[in-house]
């Protein structure tokens, strides 16, 4: 069992920038594939971002490319997500996913979620 814990998020105006963390348990999150997913309201949840355990790897959704970073500190347990220039349309409930084999595809564990909104 994988604890994920979301904080960071917030409100900011249209062109900001937020910076998303979570927090993972375990002992072995080198091998862990971590990915951020979004949800706004009335639509499915979609993925935003996700990396492989070293952070070699990296994919993001074409919504989000040049516009957000995510990124790891194995040594503390921790992923990131830099989102710059945010639109209104990046208002979502954002969550961090995991998957302790390794994947940056596909998530076994979620966390609940941080909401972030931005105001044109």
């Amino acid at each position: 069992q994988v604890q994920l814990v979301e904080s960071g998020g917030g409100l900011v105006q249209a062109g900001g920038s937020l910076r998303l963390s979570c927090a993972a348990s375990g002992r072995t999150f080198r091998m862990y594939g971590m990915g951020w997913f979004r949800q706004a309201p009335g639509k499915e949840r979609e993925f935003v971002a996700g990396t492989t355990g070293s952070g070699g790897r990296t994919r993001y959704a074409d919504s989000v490319k040049g516009r957000f970073t995510i990124s790891r500190d194995n040594a503390r347990n921790m992923v990131y997500l830099q989102m710059n220039s945010l639109k209104p349309e990046d208002t979502a409930v954002y969550s961090c996913a995991c998957d302790p084999r390794g994947s940056y595809y596909s998530y076994d564990y979620w966390g609940q979620g941080t909401q972030v909104t931005v105001s044109s």
